[in-house]
């Protein structure tokens, strides 16, 4: 976390909004309405549990409605307060902007440790905390659409749904109310591992520039780079398991609660995870050093370091040490604004949070749009595009045949030639040009302007000229 004197999360984020406007001659009174936050609702309320009568306090800030319905996710944890949601609504604000997803930013927390309680009682206490959302139209297809964060799942999300569905039982758009829905309810192929594979996408788009590359002091592809994650919940899990099962990337140290365990040859993901399930930490993992020191681990030489789990664990406490050349954050907020300056002034390149954590939001909007249109993607024209696709082999075919040219399509291209998208091939697409597309926005402003020295500066610009011409455009 940050270290006293250190600015907080929310003001971290307004330093890095003022960095960016400063470079944008943008009036005075429009600044300061991109910048603040429109309004945060605190609800308390009662659960009868255990015999007695608990009160529990959430949050659901509104940033930003400069397009609607506002979009953020509900995270449950003890740390959740006014000033995190503030600042997370924020960046859900450049953040859709960035990739170009038609919502305004929100963001929401209740103030729980989910390990303390039962499955039976969490979910009276989520549709409780539904029921004080939904009344007030801070749950609504139209007007604010929550999704999964930290300490929550698809399971929060359907029971959500359900208690929506309950108040509003007209409601024709009612499974919008909420992304990140199991797929039986609503939701849609690739959501759970969206985010990680959106990092995936973002770090390859990076890597196919040889020029952003060196200015990392790196070289050549992903293939042998060097990881650290910290980490490996939904997020940390996904973006791990991916860059090293499909681009050869090798993870040298996972970071977790309890410590951290290092290995040079690289650690198995998978097996990883499973014994964090069985053991409840790291510590003990068969074939790898521990230490308990797991936030030092962040200082061990690597090419890219990924924090991705809480805010703050960059700081100017640790910043200085760092040996990475790259950072991905995969997590909201990982690095202070005081680290921020120092890692720029060490040469460090940064991939920003409100970009390379983008997939999530990005594979919601098509959840939303799917659930308003009622049909779930490719259903009508993958036959179609099969049987055009069977056309045109069948004819080569029938070419070399008849002209006896004596060469023949492999089974297996055949195979993969005629098969027609599904959902979760079409939402990958969408989510990896988005993430292309929002890169090449940045790094052109990057590369062609001296003043925007940095991705995170470049992606905030890039983000409130969207925002202020949407202002704009209503006579503000």
């Amino acid at each position: 976390m940050s270290l006293a004197g250190e600015p907080s999360f929310r003001e971290s984020v307004d330093l890095m909004f003022n960095r960016a406007v400063r470079v944008m001659g943008l009036s005075p009174g429009l600044e300061e309405k991109i910048r603040v936050c429109n309004s945060c609702y605190t609800v308390r309320f009662g659960v009868r549990l255990r015999g007695d009568i608990h009160t529990f306090t959430g949050y659901r800030a509104v940033h930003s409605e400069h397009a609607e319905p506002v979009k953020g996710g509900i995270r449950y944890a003890m740390s959740v307060n006014q000033d995190e949601v503030e600042a997370l609504a924020a960046l859900m604000t450049y953040k859709c902007a960035l990739v170009e997803t038609p919502f305004g930013g929100s963001k929401g927390g209740l103030r729980i440790d989910p390990s303390k309680w039962e499955e039976d009682e969490l979910e009276r206490i989520t549709r409780r905390f539904a029921y004080e959302l939904i009344k007030r139209d801070l749950i609504n297809p139209s007007q604010n659409v929550p999704a999964p964060d930290m300490g929550t799942s698809e399971r929060e999300m359907a029971w959500i749904v359900d208690q929506y569905q309950r108040m509003n039982t007209t409601d024709i758009n009612a499974l919008a109310c909420v992304t990140g829905k199991p797929l039986h309810q609503g939701g849609i192929a690739g959501r759970v591992e969206a985010t990680g594979r959106g990092l995936q996408y973002a770090l390859r788009e990076f890597f196919r520039h040889p020029e952003d590359v060196a200015r990392a002091g790196l070289s050549g592809g992903l293939e042998g780079k060097r990881a650290i994650v910290q980490g490996l919940g939904n997020v940390g899990y996904h973006t791990a398991k991916f860059l090293t099962e499909e681009d050869g990337v090798r993870l040298l140290a996972i970071i977790e609660r309890d410590g951290a365990i290092f290995s040079a040859e690289g650690l198995d993901v998978e097996a990883v995870r499973d014994w964090i399930r069985l053991n409840g930490g790291v510590k003990g993992f068969p074939g790898a050093t521990f230490s308990a020191d797991g936030p030092g681990m962040l200082e061990t030489d690597c090419d890219i370091l990924i924090p991705a789990a809480m805010e703050g664990v960059i700081n100017l406490g640790n910043a200085a040490r760092l040996k990475a050349p790259l950072i991905l954050e995969a997590a909201n907020g990982p690095i202070t604004a005081g680290a921020d300056e120092a890692l720029r002034e060490k040469g460090v390149v940064v991939i920003p949070d409100m970009f390379a954590n983008a997939g999530g939001v990005t594979v919601s909007y098509f959840e939303w749009v799917k659930n308003l249109g009622h049909i779930g993607f490719g259903r009508m024209e993958r036959r179609q595009e099969e049987a055009r696709h069977k056309l045109l082999i069948d004819e080569l075919e029938r070419l070399s045949a008849d002209q006896d040219l004596g060469w023949t399509l492999s089974p297996r291209f055949k195979h993969r030639y005629l098969k027609g998208a599904d959902e979760l091939e079409l939402v990958r697409s969408g989510l990896d040009d988005t993430m292309r597309g929002a890169y090449q926005q940045m790094r052109v402003l990057w590369h062609d302007r001296p003043e925007i020295t940095d991705l995170r500066m470049a992606a905030y610009v890039v983000a409130i000229d969207r925002i202020a011409k949407s202002y704009k455009s209503k006579g503000l």
